[in-house]
């Protein structure tokens, strides 16, 4: 017997987004999440969260917060985990969202059954159980699948991705190597200066470094809704983070090879300002492992007690088949139209696999509105329905805003904001849903 309802997987964000679109669209819905409650990564107690004691938003609530449930005035600009999860139980609350999900539960595997529904196996309190869906919406998140990479030799000490970082504690008293610069790399590099006996930063390539405050106020805010041509926008900016945070090149990083935002910025200058005052040392890319030492590609060796990865993230949806989201595999991102939609079923949709400088959870909201209308409009206006499916399965539209991306896995399903947010909107009004839309 088939289920009405819309498996979303995941109650993060964008998980969050989907159920409560599907519910303003009158759509039913039914919720998987394997930890105990809403929050996805920012419940740090989860059994997949990646988040450490210290982590806190890098770009500031405003920019960030769902549009219809803004933070409240007393939550700092830029919120903390705690914080966070707060809100999403606040949000889930609000729009009677919990009782949806059922918690502790894992997805096994969700697979078509060959009558345009959807079966999905999961495993939670009451063992495993198989439910039949219209369809599934994978809203399980980005940051969950740690991305380790193979070194030549072997090391004494210990090593651990930043997945498994909670507390700098665990570096009292010791030599500590962060591999890579990313912003969890560089905020743990600034837990790590008060705790561990020495810290240095491993890095391949150069980076920009963004304040969080600019003139007084969150960097993020400034320009909102004014977006500018590429090529000014990266002049302009670029000469303004020299004025505020000075050169990195001075600090030790490399000189970087491309123009700034084509890559994803690091929104940290406390590292800056602890390379300043010799707090921690920049070294160039790894060459093996040696013992209990670390040999660099410029011939440098140095010793070492804990080597921290900071590495990043595969993609990871581990309970669809490959094939049905048109994707290679890691080092690649499915083939979605948007970021959302694949042309093998109608009833697949993935929310939150789109990474942006600014584009907040407003950006995964809007992909659930459009998902919603979508479903809506196959009962209201088929031929509009029809006419999206269509786009679905032709030329993938350009995302880039005008800018040229590095080629690195974790780019390969980064967007423009601007542009693709302009898309999805675009869609929705083709849909003609969003305006009846309830709740």
């Amino acid at each position: 017997m088939t289920d009405d309802t819309f498996a979303v997987i995941g109650a993060g964000p964008s998980g969050l987004a989907a159920a409560r679109n599907l519910q303003r669209f009158g759509i039913p819905w039914s919720g998987y999440e394997l930890a105990v409650g809403v929050g996805g990564l920012w419940d740090i107690s989860g059994p997949r969260s990646t988040v450490y004691e210290s982590a806190h938003l890098i770009s500031s609530k405003t920019t960030t917060q769902f549009t219809e449930f803004p933070m409240r005035d007393d939550v700092a600009d830029y919120p903390s985990h705690r914080e966070l999860l707060t809100y999403f139980r606040d949000f889930a609350a609000a729009y009677d969202l919990t009782g949806g999900f059922a918690f502790e539960t894992e997805v096994m595997s969700a697979r078509p059954a060959g009558d345009g529904s959807w079966t999905v196996v999961s495993h939670g309190p009451e063992g495993t159980v198989e439910r039949r869906h219209a369809g599934v919406i994978a809203a399980n998140g980005t940051l969950s699948e740690p991305a380790v990479p193979t070194f030549e030799g072997s090391f004494d000490g210990e090593v651990i991705h930043t997945s498994a970082y909670k507390s700098p504690t665990v570096f009292a008293g010791k030599r500590v190597l962060i591999i890579g610069a990313g912003n969890s790399g560089c905020d743990i590099a600034v837990d790590a200066v008060h705790h561990a006996a020495s810290v240095d930063i491993s890095v391949r390539r150069g980076y920009y470094f963004v304040p969080k405050y600019l003139f007084g106020k969150p960097a993020d805010t400034l320009n909102q809704g004014k977006p500018l041509p590429p090529r000014i926008k990266q002049a302009i900016d670029s000469r303004v983070l020299k004025a505020f945070t000075g050169d990195p090149v001075k600090f030790g990083f490399p000189k970087p090879d491309y123009k700034i935002y084509e890559s994803h910025p690091i929104v940290n200058s406390l590292i800056l300002h602890h390379l300043g005052h010799g707090d921690l040392a920049v070294k160039p890319d790894v060459a093996r492992f040696a013992g209990s030492a670390v040999e660099f590609k410029d011939g440098t060796s140095a010793p070492y007690d804990v080597v921290v990865l900071a590495t990043g993230y595969h993609l990871h949806y581990p309970f669809l088949e490959p094939e049905v989201l048109r994707w290679a595999g890691r080092g690649s991102a499915p083939d979605l139209y948007l970021n959302v939609f694949t042309q093998e079923d109608r009833n697949l949709f993935v929310l939150g696999m789109i990474e942006a400088s600014g584009i907040g959870w407003q950006g995964r909201y809007e992909q659930a509105e459009l998902v919603a209308s979508y479903l809506r409009a196959r009962t209201t206006d088929p031929a509009a329905a029809a006419a999206l499916e269509r786009r679905v399965a032709g030329p993938r539209p350009d995302l880039s805003g005008g800018y040229h991306y590095l080629g690195l896995e974790r780019m390969s399903y980064y967007v423009n904001k601007d542009a693709y947010r302009r898309a999805v909107r675009a869609e929705i009004e083709s849909l003609g849903q969003g305006a009846g839309a309830t709740g």
